[in-house]
């Protein structure tokens, strides 16, 4: 009998460590959890700091020169890192991806791909390490993540207007700098890039003809991400969020598209290509068309707290195992334990009305727990 694992409610302070079973017995692959998911894919927030404000995700009222973040101990070191994923990868995970915050601004995060690089799937397959960044520091760090084994990365862009782009950012950071980094990531041999757009209804969704544009025949595939409710400081409304189906009829009155099948099941984006086989692009519709039944995602926070949902408002204390003398099998069996106990489908709930950004316990920030 597997013993009720505890939560951690991150606004109320640190709790306990999941239970460990009783009786260890060695698993090869995850479990379903109560709906039928099985884990396969796993995001590790390595820093929850960032050199940009963007107002969807760290917002200056809120994240401002007196917000509390972490401090280096309370961080996963890159050893705790790399335990962790063998463990997951023992269990069938093959699919890491590196976020923040700004993931570029941990130091020597070369250092971590390499150390991540070595890790083997029980078939004897290498992990496919892939990373989000803001593209800020991009032309600096491209090679040496190219050189350490980071297989793709992901840009995210909210605009080609320097204006627009100024104010999702709200750092005053320029759009030609993260164009520059998208350019270097191609230059020292990236060959599966994408560019993420968050789309807010009359704040840059005039851009979208002119991304799509620009990127068309570029190899490099774009998606638009309707505006979410993540964390509880963004201001989310849901007059502020424009519908996929939306996005891809403004484009393809302009660029006629045909729709793709998933490269796999559980894939959150809706793909389509370009009726002249110009490439492609993809939406991302977690309000509008919710994707609950078929997530296959968990999240490690930057200091080690496991999240089962990007909507959660509660963690499980993973560090403190690594930091207490566990062994891999007992913490195998931990995350075994809280996987098959996961219910979450925060997007069905909302779209059902029963659940509702001012109502409930406050979500985990974004940048604490990564996209």
């Amino acid at each position: 009998m597997v013993d009720k694992v505890i939560p951690i409610r991150i606004y109320e302070g640190k709790g306990l460590a999941p239970a460990i079973p009783e009786e260890l017995v060695p698993a090869h692959t995850f479990t379903k959890d109560l709906r039928g998911r099985t884990l396969r894919d796993l995001r590790i927030s390595v820093t929850d700091r960032c050199n940009f404000r963007c107002t969807y995700c760290m917002p200056k009222a809120v994240f401002d020169q007196h917000y509390p973040y972490l401090s280096h101990s309370e961080l996963l070191s890159f050893e705790e890192i790399t335990r962790l994923s063998s463990i997951f990868a023992s269990l069938g995970i093959e699919k890491i991806r590196l976020t923040g915050g700004e993931p570029l601004l941990r130091k020597n995060i070369e250092v971590l791909i390499e150390m991540l690089a070595t890790i083997r799937t029980p078939s004897g397959n290498p992990l496919e390490l892939t990373l989000t960044s803001n593209g800020s520091i991009l032309r600096k760090k491209a090679l040496a993540l190219k050189n350490a084994g980071l297989h793709r990365i992901t840009i995210s862009l909210d605009g080609l207007n320097d204006e627009t782009f100024k104010k999702m950012n709200d750092v005053d950071f320029p759009v030609a700098n993260v164009l520059d980094g998208i350019a270097a990531a191609q230059e020292v041999g990236f060959s599966s890039i994408k560019v993420n757009m968050v789309v807010k209804k009359n704040t840059n969704d005039h851009e979208i003809i002119a991304m799509a544009k620009h990127f068309k025949g570029s190899g490099i595939v774009l998606r638009f991400i309707e505006f979410m409710d993540v964390g509880s400081s963004n201001s989310w409304d849901m007059v502020q969020v424009l519908p996929s189906k939306e996005v891809i009829a403004r484009i393809h009155e302009v660029f006629p598209l045909e729709s793709l099948d998933a490269n796999y099941q559980g894939e959150v984006a809706q793909r389509w290509r370009y009726a002249d086989g110009s490439g492609e692009i993809g939406v991302i519709s977690s309000v509008t068309q919710t994707f609950c039944h078929e997530c296959t995602r968990a999240r490690i926070s930057t200091d080690g707290q496991l999240y089962l949902c990007l909507f959660a408002n509660e963690g499980f204390d993973f560090k403190t195992l690594l930091r207490s003398g566990r062994s891999d099998l007992e913490i195998s069996n931990a995350l075994t334990a809280t996987w098959a106990a996961r219910d979450d489908h925060y997007s069905e709930l909302r779209g059902s009305n029963t659940a509702h950004p001012s109502s409930g316990n406050r979500k985990v920030e974004m940048s604490y727990i990564g996209g």
